[in-house]
């Protein structure tokens, strides 16, 4: 039977909503596995045909343990079909919303040297009612000066889902 394991890293849960929404498309999700990227040490990858990873940025960083993990397993991940997608609310801007124009793919991407069969970016969600004081006001001041939205009464969410429905059919879960 032919096994895929989705591997997320998530700040404030999007990524991993974004990961379920992809699986939903899959015709058999009972070959399917969701886990955390803080659960993976429990995980023998080596098990999975096919290997998709998601991981958001904050202040400008995705999480170092994505970095880790990948570094760590990347010669199991080259012998495994794999897929990578990057959660920022930067890819909300049309410049900066593929693979190869988003900063922070193109970072990640060297840094490992990692080369997965399929990559994708989607923009994030600003979720201001759900920060604690400090990252509200860290966030809205980035905002600010990206031109990006600032009212702290709401969420903001700029993912837009038939890309990711793309993903999902581009991947063959």
């Amino acid at each position: 039977m032919f096994r895929s394991l989705f591997i997320y890293s998530s700040t404030d849960g999007h990524t991993k909503t974004i990961c379920e929404n992809i699986i939903s498309y899959a015709p058999n999700t009972s070959s399917i596995k969701l886990i955390s990227l803080n659960e993976v040490s429990n995980i023998k990858i080596s098990e999975y045909d096919k290997i998709i990873i998601g991981a958001s940025i904050r202040y400008g960083r995705h999480n170092r343990k994505v970095l880790d993990f990948v570094k760590k397993n990347k010669n199991v991940l080259d012998l495994k079909k794999t897929a990578f997608f990057s959660v920022n609310v930067v890819a909300r801007k049309l410049e900066k919303n593929s693979p190869t124009t988003n900063p922070y793919v193109i970072k990640f991407l060297k840094k490992t040297n990692w080369k997965p069969n399929n990559i994708a970016v989607f923009a994030g969600k600003v979720d201001y009612p759900n920060y604690n004081f400090i990252n509200k006001n860290i966030i809205r001041f980035i905002m600010m000066i990206t031109n990006g939205p600032t009212d702290t009464s709401q969420s903001f969410e700029f993912t837009n889902w038939e890309e990711v429905k793309k993903f999902a059919k581009d991947i063959k879960i």
